[in-house]
């Protein structure tokens, strides 16, 4: 016996992502979601990852795997964490990444295209071999419909080009305390607890000392 576990809607700007798991020998199938908030604000977080492995599990839970049942998982990457995971649990004889294809993908394929369509938008043919115009006639649904913008996978770093996700992607700012001086600074990133934070002029001095060639 053999699950197959694979994913559709990673590559593309609307919704979320669509995680399913095919037994091959009963015609089983299940599907699960990957919230699209997860490919918003928590994107550079890349809690996907943790997201991914928890829907995976999940599925193959739900399919009851038997005992010396193989999984076979999709070689994405939003499947590194889950893989790991699973490895763990049931053992890495039984867990290996592999191309999914035929009735596995069209499954999962079809899951998504249903979902995008539950939004009103009509995806266009061909759109796994036409990926750049697939991506553009997505975004101009957007356009045409800017209170769907919230199905849509806004923190994508490429999107800061196109004026309608530039609301979605303002430089950062936060305060912190300057861990050399003790000043209050502004930095452009989130402050880690854990690692030193320096406000400029602070940052500046220790770059110049690295950079000064002692003389012997």
């Amino acid at each position: 016996m053999t699950l197959i576990i694979d994913d559709a809607g990673s590559g593309d700007l609307l919704f979320g992502v669509v995680i399913g798991i095919f037994r091959e020998e009963t015609g089983e199938f299940k599907y699960d979601i990957i919230n699209v908030r997860f490919y918003q604000d928590l994107f550079f977080e890349k809690k996907y990852l943790q997201e991914a492995s928890r829907v995976t599990a999940r599925l193959v839970d739900a399919l009851k795997v038997k005992s010396g049942e193989e999984i076979h998982v999709c070689q994405g990457n939003i499947f590194d964490i889950a893989v790991a995971d699973l490895k763990k649990v049931l053992g890495e004889e039984l867990v290996s990444r592999v191309r999914v294809t035929g009735e596995a993908q069209r499954l999962v394929e079809i899951a998504y295209l249903d979902e995008i369509r539950n939004l009103g938008y009509e995806p266009m043919a061909e759109r796994d071999e036409k990926r750049a115009k697939n991506f553009f006639h997505m975004m101009r649904w957007l356009k045409a419909h800017p209170t769907m913008l919230r199905y849509a996978k806004t923190g994508w770093p490429r999107l800061k080009r196109y004026s309608i996700f530039k609301p979605f992607h303002q430089d950062e700012v936060n305060e912190a305390v300057c861990s050399e001086c003790g000043s209050l600074c502004k930095v452009p990133f989130k402050p880690d607890p854990h690692r030193p934070v320096f406000c400029p002029v602070c940052w500046k001095k220790r770059k110049s000392g690295k950079n000064r060639i002692v003389a012997h």
